[in-house]
């Protein structure tokens, strides 16, 4: 009898699953398979709808944006926001003392963004470094210059966008990164500018980007990236064309009767810029590289988004790898 039963259940199994296989195939092979994907699909869609409205309407925005560039919100519950930029035609203004009398104000203004780095003013330059900053690319040791001038910053520069990287120690977010807790201070005082820290990742990334083109380890060699070089790797990021203004290739200073500029354009008695670079290049370890980066420039130039109408580089300088 047990034998019996087993056997009758075990037709009875493999009937019900012979009938489901059935009808699978009858829902595969028909209408209805497809019509229930597009219905999956259009709830799928308005769910999605639904959960951007709730999260724009409790005054966040979603997530999106350059990965490596995060928003200092002024509250914690704020949600955590990524850089969004894309600009067309960049101007890059370089603070190095060759643009000083060089009458380039309205060509910079001129582009869709204009990119500036650290504390580099306009105000009394206009004519030679123009007057509009889309976005400044700030050192961790810079932030104290910028804090001198807080309300020209911060009120009269109140849509630039800030860009501020440094090392790990400055920048962490756990309560005792000290220029991290300076720019969260900043960011409750004028709510209106937006900071952004570039996040440790990124900077592991420029080091991965300073070791591909130069075949050298940034720590081992002894080198700091400089904020020349963070200025450049964004540009990359969201410019489709970009006109560098002040920098000099890297070949300039070894020319003979090469002209002597300031350092920065904002500091005349300092040492000449070719006279710093030279020091930075030839220390054995927390300098920075200046020279090697700006051969790297001129292997990014080969690509053709980049492009240094002034000083002008020739196009041998240009074109070489």
């Amino acid at each position: 009898m047990r034998a019996l039963q087993e056997h009758c259940c075990g037709v009875d199994w493999l009937w019900k699953v012979t009938c489901f296989e059935v009808l699978l195939k009858h829902l595969s092979s028909s209408p209805c398979l497809q019509k229930f994907r597009w219905l999956c699909f259009l709830v799928i869609t308005l769910a999605l709808v639904l959960w951007y409205s709730y999260v724009t309407r409790r005054g966040n925005t979603v997530n999106i944006g350059l990965r490596g560039y995060e928003r200092i919100l002024p509250s914690v519950t704020s949600g955590s926001h990524h850089l969004s930029l894309h600009c067309g035609h960049c101007a890059v203004v370089s603070s190095s003392g060759h643009m000083r009398g060089s009458w380039r104000g309205s060509e910079v203004d001129g582009h869709e963004c204009v990119i500036r780095m650290n504390a580099a003013p306009t105000w009394g330059f206009e004519a030679d470094v123009g007057n509009r900053t889309s976005v400044r690319v700030v050192s961790h040791t810079s932030v104290p210059h910028l804090l001198r001038r807080e309300d020209m910053f911060f009120k009269h520069e109140a849509d630039t966008l800030y860009v501020v990287w440094g090392p790990e120690r400055n920048m962490r977010q756990d309560g005792k990164g000290r220029v991290f807790n300076t720019l969260v201070k900043l960011a409750k005082k004028y709510p209106r500018t937006h900071i952004y820290a570039v996040s440790r990742d990124k900077v592991l990334y420029c080091d991965r980007v300073f070791q591909e083109e130069t075949g050298k380890n940034r720590m081992k060699s002894g080198a700091f990236l400089s904020t020349g070089f963070f200025t450049m790797i964004l540009a990359m990021e969201v410019c489709d064309s970009i006109d560098v203004y002040g920098m000099i290739d890297g070949s300039y200073c070894s020319v003979a009767n090469h002209a002597s500029v300031p350092y920065h354009y904002y500091e005349l008695y300092r040492l000449d810029e070719c006279g710093m670079y030279r020091v930075h290049e030839r220390a054995r370890r927390g300098a920075h590289r200046f020279i090697t980066e700006k051969n790297i420039y001129r292997h990014w130039a080969s690509q053709g988004k980049l492009q240094f109408p002034y000083p002008t580089w020739s196009p041998r300088q240009q074109d070489s790898p």
